[in-house]
C-alpha cells in the first residue's frame, strides 16, 4: 500500500503513524501535512518535520494540561508521543550515545505517562522482576474494582515501544473487557536504551517472570492469561508459549517462523554464503552499499545492530539464525491464532509456516489489500484486526 511516499519505509512508517489514528494517536490532517513537507528517502527531513510536529502538538497538551482541561490534553500528549517516536525512528547511527535519539525517545515516554494518568480507565505503573532487574511495564485496567478479569500480555517486536501497546493493542482490549500487561524486555524500547539488554532467543526466559509477576495481581484471572505478539513479537511469543503452560491462549501478529530466513530470502545467495562463512568484511562490503542506496535496509541492519549487541551487519544477520521455531512449534499447547498479511514486506511466507508446523488447535487469518489490511502486522487497520482478534478471543474463552 502506497501512502504518501514513494519510498517503501516512509510510506510503511507514515501509514504506522498515521493508524493509530483510531485511538487517538494521530490525527489524519496533521500526518497528511507533516508528511508534505517531508522529501521522499530524505531522513533529515523526516527527523525535522516529525519532531517540529510532536512539539507543536507537545505544547497544546501542555498548555490544555495546566488549564486542567483534562480530554484535550489527553488527546494532545497521545499524539505527540506518537509523533516522538516517529521523528526518532531513523536516528540508528548511534542510538545509545545520540543525545537526539535519546531525547525524543525519553520524549515519547514521558508524553505518555503523562496522557496515561489522564485516562478513563486506571493505567498503572509497573516493574516486572528480571534477572537482578527489572522490566518496565503498563497494566492497563477495564476499572479499578479489583476483579479479577481476562489480561492478555503484550510482547512488542524489532523497534515498537512500550508506549505504542496502547494504540496497538491495549484500546481495543479494553473496551472489549480485557485487560492488557505490556512490557519493554531485552533489545526493547527502554530495556535496550536504558539497561542495554539486547534480544535474546529463548523468549520463554522473558515470558516466564511476566507470567509470574501477572499472577500475583488480584486484577488478573490466573486462568484466563493470554499471550500477544506484535511484529518480531510472533517469533518471541511463539517460543515463549513453547515452554509456558500457564497461557490460555496466544495470538501471533504475525506469525514468524524463522527470522534468519525472512532476511536470507531478500538477500543474494553470495552474501548469505559469505556470511556463513564468515567472510564479513568482503559481506559488510555489499551490506554498506545496499544500506546506501535502500532506506528500509539502512535502518533495519543499523537497528538490528544496536539491539542484537552485534558489531556488524555480517553479524547480526548471523546472530538471527538462533530464532527460529523448527523443534519448538509443536510443543505449543494453547489454542493459537495466527495472524498473516498479504503484502508483509518483512515476513512474508512466515506465518503459513508456523500454521503448518503447530500442533494445537489452531486458526489462520489473512489480512489482505483488498480490504485495507494488508501490510506488515495489519498497520491501516487496527479496528478490523481487533475485531478478528477479541472475537477469536471472545470464543476461546467462553469454551473454556
Amino acid at each position: 500500500m502506497k501512502f504518501l511516499f514513494d519510498d517503501e519505509s516512509f510510506s510503511f512508517e507514515t501509514l504506522r503513524a498515521a493508524g493509530f489514528a483510531c485511538y487517538g494517536g494521530a490525527e489524519l490532517g496533521e500526518v497528511v501535512s507533516t508528511a508534505s513537507r517531508i522529501t521522499d528517502d530524505d531522513e533529515t527531513s523526516w527527523l525535522r518535520e516529525w519532531e517540529a510536529t510532536a512539539r507543536r502538538v507537545h505544547a497544546i497538551g501542555a498548555e490544555c494540561a495546566a488549564a486542567g482541561r483534562r480530554v484535550s490534553a489527553r488527546e494532545a500528549l497521545l499524539r505527540a508521543s506518537n509523533y516522538y517516536r516517529t521523528a526518532e525512528f531513523y536516528l540508528r547511527d548511534d542510538p545509545a550515545n545520540d543525545p537526539r535519539a535519546r531525547e525524543l525517545s525519553q520524549l515519547s515516554r514521558e508524553t505518555f505517562a503523562q496522557a496515561a494518568e489522564l485516562m478513563d480507565r486506571p493505567v498503572r505503573r509497573v516493574e516486572i522482576p528480571y534477572e537482578g532487574t527489572t522490566l518496565p511495564g503498563y497494566l492497563y485496567l477495564v476499572d479499578d474494582s479489583g476483579t479479577p478479569r481476562p489480561t492478555v500480555i503484550f510482547t512488542s517486536g524489532f523497534d515498537s515501544t512500550l508506549e505504542e501497546s496502547y494504540f496497538a493493542l491495549a484500546a481495543g482490549a479494553l473496551a472489549r473487557g480485557y485487560q492488557v500487561l505490556a512490557f519493554d524486555g531485552p533489545g526493547q524500547g527502554a530495556v535496550i536504551r536504558d539497561q542495554g539488554l539486547t534480544f535474546r532467543p529463548d523468549w520463554e526466559a522473558v515470558i516466564t517472570p511476566v507470567v509470574d509477576f501477572a499472577r500475583t495481581r488480584p486484577e488478573i484471572d490466573p486462568s484466563r492469561i493470554s499471550l500477544y505478539g506484535y511484529s518480531l513479537g510472533g517469533y518471541l511469543t511463539a517460543r515463549a508459549a513453547a515452554f509456558e503452560p500457564r497461557l490460555s491462549a496466544l495470538v501471533l501478529n504475525d506469525g514468524l517462523f524463522d527470522y534468519h530466513a525472512a532476511h536470507v530470502r531478500v538477500m543474494p545467495t553470495f552474501l548469505t554464503e559469505w556470511i556463513d562463512a564468515g567472510r564479513d568484511k568482503d559481506a559488510d562490503q555489499v551490506t554498506g552499499l545496499l544500506m546506501a542506496v535502500d532506506t528500509a535496509t539502512r535502518w533495519a541492519l543499523r537497528n538490528g545492530m544496536w539491539t542484537f549487541g552485534a558489531h556488524s551487519p555480517a553479524d547480526y544477520i548471523r546472530r538471527t539464525a538462533a530464532y527460529t521455531l523448527a523443534g519448538v512449534a509443536q510443543r505449543i499447547a494453547c489454542p493459537t491464532l495466527v495472524l498473516d498479511a498479504e503484502n508483509d514486506q518483512f515476513f512474508r511466507g512466515e506465518a503459513p509456516r508456523v500454521f503448518e508446523a503447530l500442533t494445537c488447535e489452531k486458526e489462520i487469518v489473512t489480512g489482505t489489500e483488498y480490504e485495507g489490511a494488508g501490510e506488515h502486522c495489519h498497520m491501516g487497520a487496527m479496528l478490523l484486526t481487533h475485531q478478528r482478534v477479541f472475537d477469536w478471543l471472545d470464543r476461546v474463552t467462553e469454551r473454556g
